[in-house]
């Protein structure tokens, strides 16, 4: 009886026949399966978990290690099941990752054959390393990434909306430098671990498995600079652009907006005796300020009409910019004025100034 000895190949890139037969011959190993269905969990068991290093600004999702590591280890024919079961996996289990949408599996497969092609039964370079994060950066997560979420938009809500694909893009062109830099260093811890397995190949040179040159310590030190700096640059953009009440609670939302309307009172003479609702329709803190600039609206109600209305009063000072603008069309109050108010970190106000409706 023989034993079919597997193949430990390398190969200088994937456009041979005989790189897609060691492929598919994977799918008949049972170590293979076995590292694959390992793989699989760990990458459901990450999928909901993310390094944060700034506000709406993850690091990248830890299963993306995961999935690096696998396809570098089952080959691309492998990583296009394991992608799809790890995606719907990974949906059931994280309630954070929303409702199930097939067409966001794209993505996942697209990301594992990327670094199959690139790192299986290849030698690992820290220039193919970066070229995937870069392939996967721009081509998977911005280009297919937004043609998927403007689809899902429209899927669900009937309409799209760019103001949502503007930070994915922002995220993933600020990131790769650093996210190269961190993937480069962890496939490099790994790759001499997998070796002594028999799960990679490296041949002759299996010491050399992503070790560092002049060239690219140099590269991926400005690589690293740079991710640096673009993140700063996000987060300077992140607090000149992001309101803050587009994350209130109903409570936080309820509890700002009656702060703002005794601010009001309190500045503004003319309002003394009136009944009224503020509502803030934005709120920015720049980095490193101390002060909050809230740009809100001033309505008058008309305590008369709302035994008639839809609303009470404690629930008009609990809504936000578009319901009260709703609210105010049901003749029960009457937009009178709008104020840009600039808070301290107590609670002083710092400036104010009303501007009455014309």
């Amino acid at each position: 009886m023989s034993t079919r000895i597997k193949s430990t190949a390398l190969y200088p890139h994937p456009f041979s026949k005989a790189y897609w037969k060691d492929a598919a011959a994977e799918v008949k190993s049972t170590k293979t399966l076995v590292i694959a269905a390992l793989m699989v969990a760990l990458r459901v068991a990450t999928k909901g978990l993310a390094l944060p290093i700034a506000p709406n600004l993850d690091l990248f999702n830890l299963a993306s290690f995961i999935n690096a590591l696998s396809a570098m280890i089952i080959g691309p024919v492998m990583a296009i099941p394991a992608a799809l079961l790890s995606d719907f996996l990974g949906v059931l289990l994280w309630d954070g990752l929303g409702t199930y949408f097939f067409p966001y599996a794209l993505q996942e497969i697209a990301s594992s054959l990327i670094w199959a092609l690139l790192l299986y039964r290849a030698k690992a370079t820290p220039w193919r390393v970066i070229l995937g994060r870069f392939a996967i950066c721009i081509f998977v997560n911005v280009l297919l990434g937004t043609g998927i979420n403007i689809w899902w938009q429209m899927v669900y809500y009937g309409n799209s909306t760019v103001a949502l694909t503007i930070p994915r893009i922002i995220k993933n062109t600020f990131m790769f430098p650093i996210e190269s830099v961190v993937m480069t260093f962890f496939l490099g811890l790994m790759i001499p671990i997998t070796n002594r397995m028999g799960l990679t190949y490296t041949g002759a040179n299996a010491k050399e498995a992503l070790t560092f040159g002049k060239k690219q310590i140099i590269l991926l030190v400005v690589l690293f600079v740079l991710g640096i700096g673009c993140v700063t640059g996000y987060l300077f953009y992140h607090y000149d652009t992001t309101s803050l009440s587009a994350s209130y609670t109903t409570e936080e939302r309820y509890e700002y907006n009656c702060d703002m309307d005794a601010i009001v009172h309190e500045q503004a003479e003319e309002y003394e005796g009136l009944t009224t609702v503020t509502t803030i329709e934005s709120a920015y803190k720049k980095l490193g300020k101390g002060y909050t600039t809230y740009n809100v609206a001033v309505y008058t109600v008309d305590e008369t009409a709302l035994p008639d209305s839809d609303y009470t009063l404690e629930q008009l000072r609990g809504l936000s910019k578009s319901k009260a603008a709703a609210a105010a069309k049901t003749g029960v109050m009457e937009k009178t004025a709008t104020a840009v108010i600039v808070v301290d970190g107590d609670g002083n106000v710092l400036e104010f100034t009303l501007n009455p409706t014309k």
